[in-house]
């Protein structure tokens, strides 16, 4: 089975692998003002359903309004990890 391209996952299904991300982890912990010792799955799913404005992340999968907050919120991440340019 080939591997599937990441933008082309279901949404919560990307929310999913996104927090498990060391690197997304560390953000949400900044974002959220938190010292690196908060640096877990849990802290930075409960981040990403904070920004989301969301209970859980299967949400994502029929709420646009979320679904557009999580966009934001990789895009976000995106120019911090240097992935793409920041915008000015």
């Amino acid at each position: 089975m080939s591997k599937q391209p990441f933008d082309t996952l279901p949404v919560p299904q990307q929310a999913g692998i996104i927090c498990n991300d060391p690197r997304f982890q560390r953000f949400a912990a900044i974002r959220s003002g938190l010292p690196d010792q908060s640096l877990t799955t849990s802290a930075a799913a409960e981040y990403l359903r904070t920004v989301c404005q969301i209970k859980s992340r299967r949400e994502l999968a029929t709420d646009a309004v979320a679904q557009t907050r999580f966009q934001a919120m990789r895009t976000d991440f995106d120019a911090w990890t240097g992935k793409i340019p920041n915008q000015r």
